[in-house]
């Protein structure tokens, strides 16, 4: 496989659900922003675009989304929603409809990569009820298989997409909670599944935590999945896992906690490493992730992206 050149790469950032929230004049600001100073491919939420609804893909919204992506040239990803969990047992109807909503949403605007949270054992959304909680290894099992069935179904049924199993973060006092805090588990996981549009999506901040936390060399794992790695997800943070209730960003960045998202340089991250690993024979994007607290700041969070690739590249 040939490798790489900084030209090659297509660097963009994702739109932020939280900042769009449903309201499409805000789309199509971003993504006018984003053509302005350079980027080249974005990542949709489809939760936070309102294009499902109780698990059905809205025709109508599809339509006016089409109409503002028909004015742009990006290449596409699409996000499923957050709480989407193919491991549910409560409302799993939901959760597979769901999913299916998502794939024919990111086959209707042409996407090629669509990512997924990996299954939880235990969902974040019931952590406050549930306290920590110790899974039986029969009952992982039999969810990895759950899920696993699901997933080879759609990735049948939509080939033309390359469906992306995100790493997960740490959480103190529920994790283990979920597979994807570990690589390796990810990794074979994917094995199970054994389709070849099934991948892995890396994120740096969520790996970068869970190396602190499980004290494992971060770039060594990532040696260990390269060859399934299909998309990134790129942003900083300084890798110290925080309590599933804190949330507020203000509170935690004075003290170097939690899942920061912020542009690339401002954190902890051996970036230029973990990079280091995979990118010269890698074709995918480099979708930064940041909170939309950053937006200002997605510009130069390019600019240090591409001064590191530089370095590794040329």
């Amino acid at each position: 496989m040939a490798s790489n050149s900084i030209f090659a790469l297509k660097i963009g950032c994702k739109i932020d659900e939280v900042r769009i929230d449903g309201d499409l004049r805000k789309l199509l600001n971003d993504l006018t922003h984003y053509r302005e100073i350079g980027l080249t491919v974005t990542e949709l939420p489809v939760h936070g675009l309102d294009a499902i609804k109780a698990g059905r893909l809205d025709r109508r919204r599809l339509g006016q989304i089409k109409e503002i992506l028909r004015d742009f040239d990006f290449e596409y990803s699409v996000h499923c929603p957050n709480p989407l969990n193919l491991m549910d047992q409560e409302i799993p109807e939901m959760h597979r409809a769901v999913f299916q909503a998502t794939l024919e949403f990111a086959s209707e605007i042409d996407a090629k990569i669509v990512v997924y949270h990996a299954g939880r054992y235990v969902p974040e959304e019931t952590f406050p009820l549930n306290g920590k909680v110790t899974i039986l290894e029969d009952d992982k099992i039999r969810l990895l298989d759950f899920e696993a069935s699901i997933i080879q179904d759609r990735a049948s049924e939509f080939p033309e997409l390359t469906i992306c199993l995100e790493n997960a973060r740490p959480y103190l006092f529920h994790s283990p909670y979920c597979y994807g805090e570990s690589p390796a588990l990810l990794k074979e996981q994917i094995r199970r599944m054994d389709k070849d549009n099934v991948k892995i999506n890396l994120d740096f901040g969520h790996l970068y935590m869970a190396s602190k936390f499980y004290e494992f060399d971060p770039v060594m794992a990532v040696e260990e999945i390269k060859d399934l790695i299909a998309h990134i997800h790129i942003h900083d943070n300084f890798g110290q896992a925080v309590y599933y209730h804190e949330k507020q960003q203000t509170h935690q960045i004075p003290f170097g906690k939690g899942d920061s998202h912020m542009p690339v340089g401002w954190g902890g991250i051996p970036i230029t490493e973990i990079l280091s690993a995979f990118v010269h024979t890698y074709h995918g994007m480099l979708m930064m992730e940041l909170r939309s607290r950053y937006f200002d700041q997605i510009e130069e969070s390019s600019r240090n992206l591409k001064g590191i690739l530089k370095n590794l590249l040329n």
